[in-house]
């Protein structure tokens, strides 16, 4: 049994890819090599409709999707995009993010005058960027993908904000290492597939999920009330609005527990008590 779990996990490194949304050197690209192995394959994606799309079509098999910064907050878009499309959230990852600003080699800040990085990257250095007002702040949509375009069209005067892996693969100077103004800034990623995966029940930790509820007074407190009482622990809660229904909303909660049992009673009371119950994804609890 022992060699055919082996032999099943080379084969799934072999014949594999794994969605990232960036190129190779960004943040995502460094969470699947930790997650699943240094010489992982990739599929590389620009956007996360793209990562998405990387999925529903069987390019990739599975896809590494940040969904919340511990200094931005939760990017509520990719929740939608789970849910709109039906994905499971397998697993999470939690990376440190280090943020440095990058140009070609011989150049010095004072020779930058525009700064290029996704916009999560300029929010999370904003203190740092404030001492230069005179560089332009420019929105892209990768870090690693920046760098990149700097070294190969030599582009003098423009900097980026990445990963020191960026630097070293793209041949770039780091002006200034750890720019990010809170220095433990850490970003959840999670593991999303298009078929559940079995996580065994003692083994699940954490569950994500989605309800919508009856807007009357009172509903919402309800189902908190539920959950304290099954011991389970709000690690974060966000509403989206119903397009189609003005007025009301769709929740997004994750909960940690210690038991399963306490888990499954919490999800079969809010069956009832909501209008609409799904579970996103019930897996490991990682948070260091």
């Amino acid at each position: 049994m022992q060699i055919g779990i082996f032999f099943c996990l080379i084969f799934y490194k072999m014949n594999n890819k794994v969605a990232i949304q960036g190129i190779k050197g960004s943040f995502h690209h460094q969470v699947a090599q930790e997650y699943y192995d240094q010489n992982v394959i990739v599929d590389e994606c620009l956007s996360f409709e793209e990562l998405v799309d990387s999925l529903l079509s069987g390019k990739s098999d599975q896809a590494v999707m940040a969904i919340e910064n511990s200094i931005a907050g939760p990017i509520i878009p990719n929740y939608a995009l789970i849910d709109k499309n039906n994905l499971h959230i397998i697993g999470e990852h939690y990376l440190r993010i280090h943020q440095n600003l990058m140009a070609l080699k011989g150049q010095k800040i004072e020779d930058i005058q525009e700064v290029h990085s996704h916009p999560m990257a300029i929010l999370q250095c904003m203190d740092f960027l404030k001492q230069y007002p005179n560089i332009k702040l420019v929105e892209d949509k990768d870090t690693a993908e920046t760098a990149r375009r700097i070294q190969e069209k030599q582009l003098k005067g423009i900097a980026a904000i990445a990963s020191k892996t960026a630097a070293e693969m793209y041949d770039l100077e780091i002006l200034a290492p750890e720019i990010q103004t809170i220095k433990n800034n850490m970003t959840r990623f999670v593991i999303i597939k298009k078929e559940n995966s079995f996580v065994p029940e003692n083994e699940i930790r954490r569950a994500s999920i989605k309800f919508e509820l009856d807007h009357k007074r009172g509903s919402l407190a309800a189902v908190l009330n539920v959950m304290s009482d099954c011991k389970m622990n709000l690690t974060k809660i966000q509403s989206l609005p119903k397009i189609e229904t003005p007025w009301k909303y769709s929740f997004f909660v994750d909960v940690t527990f210690e038991k399963y049992e306490d888990y499954a009673k919490a999800k079969s009371l809010l069956q009832i008590m909501a209008e609409y119950f799904k579970v996103l994804g019930e897996y490991k609890n990682t948070k260091p």
